[in-house]
């Protein structure tokens, strides 16, 4: 057997492929389900402990955080905090609002020696820069810590389902007096319908039993929310997003660890079977296949003897061998018979492929005749009719051949036919020529010589007119033919007649300039 893929053995591999691929794919889906539910809910468990951990690093900070807010929210349009900023950046900031606190209140501490409302405004805003700064950096390492999709802070506006965002996991971009800075507390109006934990955190004081689900830049996500009270008094709502692709890619790495596992265990199992297999029964089957093979190419009885020497055992496959032994038995009594029968046929196709060669062949030219022309002008109207074709019909006319063959003979006349074959199979090299009458030939232009009709059949005038004035040649090779050409045009030919009929016509015309000239 030559080829592997037809051998029994492939195609048991390929059933326990496919066996393998619907174990491992139907436990695959059971442990994505399974483990769907569980994993879900460990992410919500993670967000909330987000949002109980930011809650209380706000509420760590308490009058601090509070005034910071009230600040936040009278000077949102007038703060600037660079969009970029960095812990270098944020520890600068920090350095610089104490320089300017020593340097305009001297020896005084915030909130023991002096209250913030009694602070100069340059410091207020060097400490509103800082303190941004350090609480959005808190947000976003709660939020890269945890490999949530964000974390945020809101803060109501005071008008109905209103909140400002004061920090978000996408840092806002506002640009003024040509430098980039973080776009403070957006006023954003949330839906109370796709936001109903979100405002049920921020009515109630408490946090709400299960999550909102939001489409937004970051993909899909849920939201859970955590209200934040300080010293008594509510001032914001702490969010907290999960990615809910976030949530399944752990589950889909998993799963893939157990397929695959289970995949190569089967594999295993799998290859120890088709080993077996092979060595009980295929390696049999491919024994008794060598000696037929071998019987086909010698056709030595001898064969039958060896497949008997090798059956073992009384299973199907010793059964079939001591059938094939009989049959190459029985077979070899007819050989020598077959083998006469099988000659006489061969004789007689031969002589029917001769016979059908010379039926489609031009005998002087070699080249295809009437017959097999007229076929593909049936053929190419055939096409036409679904179709317009690209093509074109040249039909060439030897001139002056009665003259050769009464002056010189039909021998220089068969020449000057030959030879002019000779010169249109060489010009439309691509197109077949066919010997069309007595001393006329027609091509059927096809493939690239139609994109050429007009340039080849001036190459061809060009050579005729060459040999019929080369004086050096005898009368016989100096040979004149005529041509016309025509090339399927879709706006004024429908069939293929109507080409025929053109480059007949143009033929005509040629050899009435050829007689005047």
């Amino acid at each position: 057997m030559d080829n592997k893929t037809d051998s029994l053995i492939f195609k048991f591999a390929i059933i326990f492929l496919v066996f393998t691929l619907i174990v491992a794919s139907i436990s695959g889906v059971a442990t994505f389900a399974a483990q769907t539910s569980s994993y879900k809910a460990q992410r919500e468990e993670i967000a909330q402990q987000v949002a109980d951990y930011l809650e209380q690093m706000l509420s760590a900070d308490g009058n601090d955080f509070q005034i910071f807010q009230k600040y936040l929210i009278s000077h949102k349009d007038s703060l600037l905090v660079p969009h970029d900023f960095d812990t270098a950046t944020m520890q600068k900031a920090r350095m610089q609002y104490e320089h300017i606190l020593a340097e305009k209140h001297p020896q005084k501490t915030l909130g023991l020696d002096i209250t913030f409302d009694e602070l100069d405004e340059e410091v207020k805003n060097a400490y509103g820069v800082y303190s941004f700064e350090y609480y959005l950096w808190v947000f976003e390492k709660a939020r890269d810590a945890f490999d949530i999709a964000y974390a945020y802070y809101l803060i109501p506006t005071g008008e109905p389902y209103h909140m400002y965002w004061a920090f978000d996991a996408i840092r806002e971009m506002y640009f003024t007096k040509g430098e980039l800075y973080i776009g403070l507390c957006q006023d954003v109006y949330n839906k109370p319908e796709e936001n109903k934990c979100m405002w049920e955190a921020w009515d109630t004081g408490k946090v709400p039993q299960g999550y909102d689900e939001h489409d937004n830049k970051l993909g899909r996500t849920v939201a859970y929310y955590s209200p934040l009270i300080i010293n008594g008094e509510k001032l914001g709502v702490i969010g907290v997003g999960v990615e809910i692709d976030a949530i399944n890619k752990a589950i889909k790495q998993n799963t893939r660890i157990q397929i695959t596992a289970i995949s190569l265990i089967l594999v295993f199992c799998v290859i120890m079977l088709l080993i077996f297999i092979y060595y009980r029964y295929i390696s049999k089957l491919e024994l008794l296949q060598k000696q037929i093979r071998i019987y086909s190419e010698v056709k030595d009885p001898e064969v039958a003897t060896n497949i008997e020497k090798h059956i073992t055992g009384k299973d199907e496959i010793a059964i079939l061998s001591a059938q094939v032994s009989t049959m190459i038995l029985e077979l070899e009594n007819y050989m020598k018979n077959l083998l006469s029968i099988s000659q006489e046929l061969k004789t007689v196709q031969q002589r029917n492929d001769a016979m059908s060669e010379l039926a489609v062949k031009d005998a002087l030219t070699g080249i295809r005749n009437r017959t097999v022309y007229d076929s593909e002008i049936r053929k190419l109207e055939w096409k036409m009719e679904d179709e317009p074709q690209k093509f074109g019909i040249a039909i060439i006319d030897l001139n002056l051949l009665k003259r050769i063959n009464d002056t010189y003979g039909h021998e220089m006349g068969n020449y000057a036919l030959k030879r002019l074959c000779s010169i249109i199979c060489e010009i439309f090299n691509h197109s077949p020529v066919f010997r069309t009458g007595g001393d006329e030939f027609t091509v059927i232009i096809k493939n690239s010589d139609c994109d050429y009709a007009d340039s080849l059949t001036e190459k061809f005038n060009k050579t005729i007119e060459k040999l019929s004035t080369d004086d050096s040649l005898e009368p016989w090779e100096r040979i004149s033919a005529a041509i016309g050409t025509a090339v399927f045009d879709t706006e004024k030919d429908s069939t293929v007649t109507n080409v025929l009929k053109r480059a007949e016509r143009l033929l005509q015309t040629r050899k009435k300039e050829m007689k005047m000239m």
